[in-house]
């Protein structure tokens, strides 16, 4: 017979023809090989799927009716049916009915009907569905709880998963359906229908029946979601769901059965890609994901059902996504990632953060979407920049030379590195969302190897432009490539290199021989060479450098909102001037003849008590307070910490004279004795007294016109204070 359309209401008696008979439908009765009913069983992912279930069941009540697609069954000759595949939906339509019904308060003979449905997988199951029908709850409280407490209900029917999945059910539809005052005729309405195709009209055997229906465990998460996206996907092409439903079961999962889990599934990796994919299909229409639901089954429905803007365009893409991990020839995607990318500079290969897994794709298969901390991805968006990339090279593989590839994603992965600030899909941030124009861009360097100007707002347009003076420079110097490479791939540049510049090729192993120093030795020779330091946005806190800690160079390093890069610049072109190779040794010279030159010439600037008083340089993030470094570079402050004043906060000039009387209370501005305080001003040292606040002496230091000191006031405060304070 061909299929036909039915009701939960007219699907009894509906006549079947069997055997040459017309046989009427009489009961439909899950058998006992049959799993439980497990819409209802608790759990995170259960209780997804439950109530995106009843969503689309209530928006058939309440806005357009819905179709529940096939169910399938075999009909005996009395005209008992055991379905094959829809238990799990008939057993919801039957509670749903047996809700609307009561609800209503209507008379038993109108829905006499539900006494045709039953379970066979146990006497309690059966005995539970039987007698739930005469049971008359008053909604006062939970429906659950109102039939755990009847006389009829033994408490092992709770050990009962059918059972007790049928209790939380009717618990859910309750709070879902419970505004609907006319449920039971929506429901006769054909609100809600499904198909009906007897077994026998399928040419199944019942040993098929039984091997699909003998594992006795209820669907996981990933076969409710398999289910609805072939369904979502039928809709739109059914030819190409065919090919991509083939593809999942079989080459799709081979694939990622290299990274199955612990439990030997692949459900959880294939999710995560999933979800990966809808992302940037999400960017790659114009959008953010940010604020919109990241649930399988709904991004299903946006980006792949017959209603979305681009459904057949966006399953090719989820296609070629798949498969172009697919097509590596005989290797992993591992061994493929394994062969390009890196933690220490080696030619031909990527160099990458070291707290970033090599294999980024195997990063993005454990833990694509998932939180850490407040809002901290744990698989970032730069990352998705680069995976992106590499997915975009494989797709188009067959038109990109190895060579190509290597090249275009170092520039890419330059611009990543180098577009922290940059790189944002929340309209919340002062960026904006530019992760649409950043994958524009990166397709543009990725398949035509063209950095497109014309792209807006996207990556850092400071490293832009020096990607792009790379890339000329490299035409016009391709013996000098790789050591370009190098320089890029050094820890504190990671990518960027104006610092250095293109003029001096030479210069890069000089960089590299100098910051191979010890980085006291390079703060203060680089301080010989120029004030090198730079302000931040603040105007007050200033970067120098530090003996232990990277992250003062690279923020020396790498062009920021900070004033003074170009100080920094020219000094570093000094000093590299200087030697063809540098050492320790070299280094010290150079900062002891700056120190002679200074006391023999009698001038010491702020520079030469930061390069000759090791108590100038704490070693920490390099930060110091300045408020106003052109009239006074003498009045400052040696910061502990990297943003705020702290009590190990130091005024350096004072801590050389007397770190035992620093007065830390007083985040280490001035010297404390009793009743006296000394304060470090740019032309004297002034004591205060403590109660009064009052100026009672001060110890001046002799400048030239200019404001330099012509003697060392380290030195004087040394001899003069303590007995100038003995005296008050």
């Amino acid at each position: 017979m061909a299929t036909a359309l039915h009701t939960f209401t007219d699907i009894f008696n509906t006549e079947i023809e069997y055997q040459g008979e017309v046989i009427p439908l009489k009961k439909i009765v899950i058998p006992i090989i049959q799993r439980d009913y497990a819409q209802g069983r608790e759990g995170a992912d259960i209780a997804r799927v439950r109530m995106r279930f009843l969503d689309s069941l209530y928006r058939a009540v309440t806005e357009a009716p819905v179709t529940l697609d096939f169910i399938y069954g075999d009909i005996d000759q009395s005209g008992i049916m055991t379905p094959l595949d829809g238990q799990q939906r008939l057993t919801t339509l039957f509670l749903l009915h047996w809700y609307a019904a009561k609800k209503a308060a209507l008379e038993p003979s109108e829905y006499e009907f539900l006494k045709c449905f039953s379970y066979e997988t146990r006497y309690s199951a059966r005995d539970f569905c039987n007698l739930l029908i005469s049971f008359e709850p008053s909604f006062a409280a939970k429906i659950s709880e109102e039939i755990v407490d009847q006389p009829w209900f033994p408490l092992d029917w709770m050990k009962d998963q059918t059972v007790s999945s049928m209790l939380t059910m009717l618990d859910s539809i309750d709070e879902k359906f419970a505004d609907v005052p006319d449920l039971w005729e929506r429901l006769c309405g054909n609100a809600i229908s499904f198909y009906f195709l007897p077994i026998k009209d399928m040419g199944l055997t019942d040993e098929l029946y039984i091997k699909m229906n003998s594992r006795g465990k209820p669907l996981t998460l990933f076969e409710h979601f398999k289910a609805e996206l072939e369904h979502k996907i039928k809709a739109v092409d059914p030819d190409v769901a065919k090919r991509l439903m083939h593809k999942i079961d079989l080459t799709w999962t081979d694939m990622l059965w290299y990274y199955r889990g612990d439990d030997n599934v692949i459900d959880d990796e294939f999710l995560r890609y999933f979800r990966f994919i809808c992302d940037i299909l999400c960017y790659r229409s114009g959008g953010s994901p940010q604020g919109q639901s990241g649930d399988e089954f709904d991004l299903l429905e946006k980006y792949f059902s017959n209603t979305a803007e681009s459904p057949l365009e966006n399953m090719l893409l989820m296609e070629k996504m798949f498969d172009c991990w697919c097509d590596l020839d005989s290797t992993t995607p591992d061994a493929f990632l394994t062969q390009y990318f890196t933690y220490e500079h080696e030619a031909g290969k990527i160099k990458i953060d070291d707290r970033y897994a090599i294999d980024i794709f195997e990063d993005c298969l454990r833990t694509y979407s998932e939180i850490v901390g407040v809002r901290n991805r744990k698989f970032p968006l730069n990352r998705i920049v680069l995976l992106y990339a590499i997915v975009i090279y494989l797709i188009n593989r067959d038109t990109i030379t190895e060579n190509q590839f290597i090249r275009r994603l170092r520039i890419v992965n330059n611009l990543v590195q180098n577009s922290e600030d940059e790189i944002s899909d929340s309209e919340n941030r002062s960026s904006g969302n530019r992760m649409p124009a950043i994958l524009r861009q990166v397709d543009s360097i990725m398949v035509a190897g063209v950095i497109d100007i014309s792209v807006e707002k996207n990556f850092n347009q400071f490293q832009l432009q020096e990607e792009q003076a790379k890339l000329d420079w490299c035409a016009g110097h391709p013996e000098l490539e790789e050591s370009l490479f190098k320089l890029e791939d050094h820890e504190l540049l990671y990518g960027q290199i104006s610092i250095v510049g293109l003029d001096h090729p030479d210069y890069f192993s000089r960089f590299e021989s100098l910051l191979a120093c010890d980085w006291d030795a390079v703060d203060c020779a680089l301080l010989v060479a120029g004030n090198y330091g730079q302000t931040e946005r603040n105007g007050w806190r200033h970067q120098l450098g530090s003996s232990f800690i990277d992250a003062a160079w690279r923020n020396l390093f790498h062009k920021s909102a900070n004033r003074g890069y170009e100080n920094t610049h020219d000094a570093l072109i000094e000093l590299l001037a200087q030697s063809e190779s540098f050492t320790n040794e070299v280094l010290q010279n150079i900062t002891q003849n700056y120190i002679t030159e200074c006391e023999v010439n009698n001038l010491f600037d702020w520079r030469y008590y930061y390069i000759k008083y090791p108590s100038f340089r704490l070693g920490r993030y390099g930060k110091y307070i300045w408020y106003e470094f052109k009239r006074k570079p003498y009045e400052m402050l040696a910061m502990w910490t990297e943003i705020s004043w702290s009590s190990n906060t130091r005024q350096p000039f004072l801590f050389e004279i007397d770190k035992k009387n620093i007065d830390r209370d007083d985040n280490g501005r001035r010297l404390l004795y009793s009743d006296k305080y000394v304060s470090c001003e740019n032309n004297a040292f002034v004591i205060f007294a403590v109660e009064t606040g009052e100026e009672v002496a001060r110890i001046d230091i002799q400048q030239t016109d200019n404001g330099i000191d012509t003697e060392d006031r380290i030195l004087k405060g040394r001899k003069q204070l303590p007995t100038l304070l003995k005296k008050l």
